[in-house]
């Protein structure tokens, strides 16, 4: 097993009570490990009791990159959200903890 911020990196951005990731692989030859491993399911059980809705996946094949979608994930927006940094960087942190 091993975190995926040893073979991508991420951006993140936001709009609302939505967040984008996305996962970029660093050499293009582990992109079908993202592809393979990082679903849609597999985000929103990482970020459970941070997103209450849907997840979803884009795939970017020309950048080696998976774009997500997590809907409802900012707490009424990163403006209005009380919770401290729960967006941009902490989240794409958190999605590069993950273990594959």
């Amino acid at each position: 097993m091993r975190k995926l911020r040893d073979i991508a990196h991420s951006r993140t951005g936001d709009k609302g009570e939505t967040s984008v990731i996305s996962l970029i692989a660093f050499d293009e030859a582990d992109y079908p490990l993202l592809r393979a491993h990082v679903t849609a399911d597999r985000v929103r059980k990482h970020f459970a009791g941070i997103v209450q809705g849907e997840v979803v996946r884009y795939e970017i094949p020309s950048l080696g990159a998976l774009n997500f979608v997590l809907h409802q994930a900012l707490a009424g927006g990163v403006t209005r959200s009380l919770a401290l940094d729960a967006h941009g960087k902490s989240l794409s942190s958190r999605l590069l903890d993950m273990e594959i």
